[in-house]
């Protein structure tokens, strides 16, 4: 019961801020512009959206959306090559962007009084970008290089590249948001001015602001700054899709690295519709009680009780535009073997299906879920980012609070069904990590995805 309460005071509060006050607004131009206030503190952030991603790109040119991410920074009409990042500074700011496979967004995170600036640079780039062929060809080099030691060097991340390029055999995710390096080399200036004259337009965005703003005064600067941009018309997007798996697939990556490891992914939904769907909640829930915490099943099974593995996780993402995976990786003990720790993980998988999960189980996980969303609401930056996510895969941020309403619905018996249904070999891909003798060669240890 004392669970159950703590559960209904988080989604209480969690719902209070979510229903905060969200004002939107749709300019002439298309540019929808979403304003989340909080007044707890005077600072800000501004995101821009483009709806557009590596799913996105045509074979031969995979990374483009990426490569663009990094040219962004290099230079329009009014603002020479390396001065936005050197502006934001100075105005005490702090700013960078990110691509995937369904969006590319860019944010700087200022105090209250700076969104003009924030706004002037922001929308100056949208549509006054120079692709200089000096510039360009030095941040392929860049780009080449944050794909060595991002992937290549890094033996999990490539582990996770064969495995989604085996899972995906049709969909676009088959494609690394990075890029594969033999279209990165073969990457011209002008496959990603394409690119930009293609899908970086007012009609194809969503501006965010988040902090101590009034909704009234961003509006107008919004109109002021990006208002006058003109729409394009946007390339016809293509139904993409993944045929059924016609059994279980299996890869072995080669790769120096100090221990084995093993990846398991299982074809999953996402959602689509906020308020008729269900098991991408159940999901949601089904990857707490698996791995929640330190007493989470697969934790206590695997890492304390018969101590077959190191450790252990799973992950699943409910919000995409694309296909969802529900993955299962771990790293085997010393003198443990990468099959039985698969073995192991599917006892556990067995023992869910059959016997389900009990309603105090689930209860913990909901509060520990709940918790989770209240913790990151303390960040404008996360509200943000959530709301921008929403928009940009194909949801709305008005779903918010329905989705945390169905996230505290969910019951015991949607997450013993939803684990039956894809808990199936014909929906699972299997990579596991042969490890090789490591290279003398000095590693990366890490780096900036940009040099600004």
């Amino acid at each position: 019961m004392r669970i159950r309460l703590i559960v209904v005071a988080l989604l209480l509060q969690i719902s209070s801020v979510a229903q905060a006050e969200v004002y939107e607004k749709t300019l002439g131009n298309g540019l929808k512009v979403i304003v989340k206030e909080d007044h707890r503190a005077p600072v800000l952030v501004q995101q821009v959206w483009y709806h557009v991603g590596s799913m996105d790109e045509k074979t031969g040119t995979t990374g483009v959306a990426h490569v663009l991410e990094h040219m962004m920074f290099k230079g329009t009409r009014k603002v020479p090559v390396g001065q936005f990042s050197k502006i934001i500074a100075a105005a005490g700011g702090r700013e960078n962007a990110f691509t995937s496979y369904d969006h590319t967004a860019y944010f700087q995170q200022l105090h209250k009084s700076k969104l003009a600036l924030a706004m002037e640079l922001e929308s100056d780039r949208m549509h006054n970008l120079q692709m200089a062929e000096k510039e360009f060809s030095k941040e392929i080099k860049v780009v080449m290089e944050e794909r060595r030691w991002r992937t290549d060097d890094d033996p999990h991340s490539l582990m996770y590249e064969k495995l989604m390029a085996t899972a995906f055999s049709e969909h676009p995710y088959h494609h690394p948001v990075i890029g594969w390096m033999i279209d990165i080399q073969n990457m011209t200036a002008t496959d990603a001015l394409s690119w930009y004259k293609s899908w970086y337009a007012p009609n194809n965005a969503t501006l965010v602001i988040a902090g101590d703003v009034k909704a009234s005064e961003v509006f107008a600067l919004a109109q002021r700054y990006y208002g006058g941009i003109p729409a394009v018309k946007l390339p016809q997007r293509k139904a993409v899709g993944e045929a059924a798996q016609l059994g279980i697939q299996r890869i072995v990556v080669k790769a120096p690295a100090e221990l084995p490891y093993l990846i398991m992914a299982y074809h999953a939904p996402t959602l689509r519709d906020a308020e008729k769907d269900w098991k991408p909640y159940a999901l949601e829930m089904l990857a707490g009680v698996l791995d929640g915490n330190s007493s989470a099943r697969l934790n206590k099974a695997l890492v304390r009780d018969q101590q077959v593995a190191m450790d252990v996780g799973t992950g699943y993402d409910s919000v995409a535009r694309g296909p969802g995976m529900f993955v299962l990786e771990g790293t085997p003990r010393e003198g443990k073997s990468v099959g039985e720790v698969e073995n192991a993980i599917r006892e556990q998988l067995a023992l869910l299906v059959r016997d389900g999960v009990s309603a105090d189980e689930l209860q913990r996980v909901k509060a520990q879920v709940m918790a989770g969303e209240v913790y990151k609401r303390d960040s404008v930056f996360y509200q943000a980012m959530q709301i921008g996510q929403m928009e940009s895969d194909g949801l709305s941020y008005k779903d918010i609070p329905v989705m945390l309403q169905k996230l505290q619905a969910v019951t015991a018996q949607q997450v013993q069904d939803v684990a039956r249904e894809i808990f199936n070999d014909d929906q699972l891909t299997v990579a596991t990590l042969d490890p090789q003798p490591l290279s003398d060669k000095p590693r990366h240890t890490g780096g900036a995805s940009h040099v600004h």
